[in-house]
């Protein structure tokens, strides 16, 4: 369960972002989310995940973006309820203006922010904005030019694996032979969020200090990894909870073959390769 900032100005004005969480699915950005949302400093919306810059230049995220904003208020209703908590009134009406009448347009993902302290960075968590066009990016950098960009980055073939693991869970399904489980391999969705090659260039021209962050570092040396965001982000130290606790652990079960390692292994190498030379040995060995 994401934690979402707790302060909340329902006399606040509507505001750009300060900084992005971007990067690859299974990639470890719903643990930062978490811990980043205990920060006094920071501020994250109640259901994470904006879209709006992938909603604009990404047609075929439109469907599941609209599941999103329809599921996502519901949900933080119901967790209240089951928590016996009373749903905060101005929180119910943020939802309300948010998702009530035309959405997604700039004044609007502005709304989104304006419950942000004037002391706290708001922060936008989508990690399919990395996967945006050129003139997407080249959107976001003219809309958000001072904006600080966390882009996180898991091993290509572990990521590939964490995801599929998560869809067949979803849909109820358990590939039986080894063709089968290769067979998998057929969906590019499953490759298109980790094509480090083509995003990570494409962000780095407009956002030549973005930090980016392997996700080896949140199990190996999590306190190092907050240290380094908030000096980043400009923000003061803080006593984080559970760095420890994973989010959206995968089950254990549906283990995949030696054969679907060795087929990924082959087909990702030249992501991994991309990787040691535009990152480095040292940030390639802490993938994983």
């Amino acid at each position: 369960m994401i934690t979402i900032s707790p302060a909340f100005d329902p006399a606040g004005k509507p505001r750009k972002p300060g900084a992005l969480c971007i990067g690859a699915q299974k990639a470890g950005t719903s643990w930062l989310a978490q811990i980043m949302g205990q920060h006094p400093q920071i501020w994250i919306p109640p259901f994470k995940e904006v879209q709006f810059f992938n909603h604009r230049f990404i047609p075929g995220h439109r469907r599941w973006i609209g599941w999103h904003y329809r599921n996502k208020p519901a949900e933080i209703r119901s967790r209240h309820q089951m928590r016996g908590v009373p749903m905060p009134p101005e929180l119910d009406a943020y939802l309300d203006g948010l998702t009530d009448g035309q959405m997604f347009h700039n004044h609007w993902y502005k709304r989104v922010f304006a419950p942000a302290p004037d002391h706290a960075v708001p922060m936008d968590f989508t990690p399919e904005y990395s996967t945006l066009p050129e003139e997407g990016v080249d959107f976001v950098a003219q809309m958000l030019p001072k904006a600080k960009v966390i882009y996180l980055v898991r091993h290509p073939v572990d990521r590939v694996i964490s995801q599929l693991r998560m869809n067949l869970r979803r849909e109820g399904r358990t590939p039986e032979t080894v063709d089968d489980w290769l067979a998998e391999l057929s969906d590019p969705v499953l490759f298109d969020r980790g094509d480090y090659a083509a995003y990570l260039p494409r962000w780095r021209a407009r956002y030549p200090d973005m930090l980016v962050l392997p996700f080896g570092r949140i199990a190996a040396e999590p306190d190092l990894l907050m240290s380094e965001v908030e000096d980043y982000l400009n923000i003061g130290p803080f006593p984080y909870e559970r760095l420890g606790q994973k989010v959206f652990a995968t089950p254990k079960g549906l283990v995949p073959p030696p054969e679907l390692h060795e087929a990924l292994t082959i087909r990702l190498a030249p992501q991994v390769d991309f990787l040691r030379r535009e990152m480095g040995e040292a940030f390639t060995a802490l993938l994983r």
